[in-house]
């Protein structure tokens, strides 16, 4: 199932089953998005991402930053990654995404994807790290990617296409029952930014 159109309608689940799916579409004007977007890219403490698979340690083009109320380690990949303290710009994310999600969050997980060749593999966000059922925010600015969830059972899918300064949110059971990717594409050449807010366990 593919999802080209929105209605913004963020009370509308978009998984057919085993977990909630709400898109927010755009919250922001494009000039505000537009100013986040160019503020992130220069701003944050950007850092190539390193994953372990097979046993091989591998540095990987997509960058990556994480933040946080405090110094909370995060695993994932076999690799522990240290919080930084909020940035202004962060803080005011942040305090729109609770706006909108009506949820609180202490972490973010930022991804700088410089072209459609750059993208993540099938994963679910279910680290012991992460407070388990909590509300997983993707905030997104820059190209439009397609955003993709998969079943675990079933296999059944379901894709969603991103927009600048758009809003999604996982809630409920999703991590449990569905996997979800940023497939690479040859379409898309120019850069994207996700902010992924989230609740780490204390």
């Amino acid at each position: 199932m593919t999802l080209f159109d929105f209605d913004t309608d963020h009370t509308k689940n978009w998984l057919p089953k085993d977990g909630m799916v709400n898109y927010y579409g755009k919250i922001l004007p494009l000039e505000h998005a537009n100013a986040y977007f160019d503020d992130l890219l220069k701003t944050i403490a950007w850092q190539q991402d390193e994953v372990v698979i097979y046993g091989k340690r591998i540095r990987t083009k997509r960058k990556v930053a994480w933040y946080g109320d405090r110094a909370f380690k995060y695993t994932y990949a076999n690799t522990t990654k240290k919080a930084l303290p909020w940035p202004q710009t962060l803080i005011a994310l942040k305090a729109l995404t609770e706006q909108h999600t009506k949820a609180t969050y202490n972490a973010c997980l930022l991804n700088l994807y410089h072209t459609g060749n750059e993208g993540m593999s099938w994963h679910c966000d279910a680290e012991p790290d992460l407070k388990k059922e909590a509300p997983i925010a993707s905030l997104s600015f820059g190209a439009q990617r397609k955003f993709s969830f998969k079943h675990k059972q079933t296999k059944e899918r379901v894709d969603i296409f991103l927009e600048h300064g758009s809003l999604l949110l996982m809630t409920g059971s999703t991590q449990t029952h569905w996997l979800h990717s940023l497939p690479p594409t040859k379409k898309v050449t120019s850069p994207r930014i996700n902010l992924t807010f989230r609740t780490i366990t204390t």
